[in-house]
């Protein structure tokens, strides 16, 4: 063949190999549908919430697009668990503590009343066999679940009144979630579930006493403060808040292992970012709202944290005796893991924060 021939060949052929890969560069992007339970950039789960659909946009290099909707754009919040199990979305971002209804197992991968910390519930997941039972739970609904941040320790909330023993709980109409609200309840407290702006208009129209959302960075967005003065800790519900990422369980499978990996990626490397950054908030809008706003900062009375306590001894009784043998399974690997590190945290962190907290100079 001469060159000139040679060349043309060459020419030709590399034009149709282009006009036969460009459509299949196309075919492998794929644009998904984020719904949350939060509203657009709401300081705290909606600034999360973003982030990890541009983190899963980016680590995917593009083949996965990532729009978010907050609630009611789409779907109400407290239906984007059913949105995505259905495929009207390929994901979303929520906490389990809202899905109780489903299975109360599910609960626990959230938060616990006297549970675990933030970096012990994902130790729990990671190290404690935590995340093939909570694979196995989801799955049961169509969708694979991940952990993608926390709040840390959330607060007791926002009182009109004072809490001085056990007694002044009975009676009042409380916003809370997940294991707590059924702890609340064993002390006579009306559970009210709502979400965040919700509790704001009824804390407002007098139909709240009291309540909780997160903690006070999320909270002071939302005006809490301008209502109710008085902000209790600690939050023995929620000694921490997991935030989730749930895929419809068949688009995740249908994805290449890379792709899979780089939505893995995406939720797991978000997680200190967002712990940390709710910790650091949270400082900074706690100084400003005693400073500026006149929020008094009080403690639960010792007693009362102990009647919550054996309140919640026998929430997770229950759950130990419950119907599903795979909630009770959940419940005793939780246990299991909580009394494993309990022992140890003596030791370390709550001894130093121990001695952090002695009269010394620094």
């Amino acid at each position: 063949m001469k060159r000139r021939d040679f060349l043309r060949t060459a020419a030709a052929g590399g034009a149709a190999a282009a006009t036969l890969a460009a459509p299949a560069i196309a075919q492998d992007k794929r644009q998904w549908k984020m719904v949350t339970a939060w509203p657009k950039n709401l300081p705290g789960p909606g600034v999360a919430a973003q982030s990890l659909a541009d983190r899963i946009t980016a680590l995917s290099g593009g083949r996965i697009e990532v729009k978010l909707y907050a609630a009611g754009e789409i779907v109400p919040g407290n239906g984007v668990f059913d949105a995505v199990a259905e495929g009207t979305a390929e994901l979303y971002h929520a906490v389990p503590a809202y899905w109780g209804s489903k299975s109360k197992g599910i609960l626990l991968f959230g938060s616990q009343p006297f549970g675990l910390r933030a970096d012990e519930q994902v130790g729990w997941l990671t190290h404690g066999g935590g995340q093939a039972l909570y694979d196995e739970m989801y799955g049961r609904f169509g969708l694979k679940p991940f952990l993608c941040g926390n709040s840390g320790p959330q607060w007791f909330g926002w009182f009109r009144g004072e809490i001085n023993s056990a007694d002044d709980l009975r009676g009042l109409r409380y916003r809370t979630t997940g294991l707590a609200s059924e702890m609340a309840s064993k002390l006579g407290m009306a559970v009210q579930a709502m979400g965040g702006r919700d509790m704001f208009q009824a804390l407002q129209s007098g139909a709240l006493d009291a309540g909780e959302f997160i903690g006070p960075w999320s909270d002071s967005a939302l005006g809490y403060h301008q209502i109710v003065k008085n902000y209790y800790w600690p939050g023995v519900g929620e000694p921490s808040s997991a935030e989730e990422c749930a895929v419809n369980a068949k688009v995740y499978a249908e994805l290449p292992d890379d792709l899979k990996a780089a939505v893995a990626l995406a939720c797991e490397s978000l997680y200190n970012p967002v712990w940390t950054e709710y910790t650091t908030r949270h400082a900074q809008a706690l100084a400003q709202l005693v400073a500026n706003e006149g929020v008094q900062v009080k403690k639960l009375p010792d007693d009362v944290m102990v009647a919550l306590g054996n309140a919640a001894g026998e929430v997770i009784a229950q759950l130990r005796e419950d119907q599903d043998e795979l909630v009770r399974r959940i419940t005793e690997s939780f246990l299991a893991y909580r009394a494993s590190v309990a022992s140890y945290m003596t030791y370390a962190d709550n001894g130093q924060m121990n001695a952090r907290a002695l009269d010394y100079k620094y």
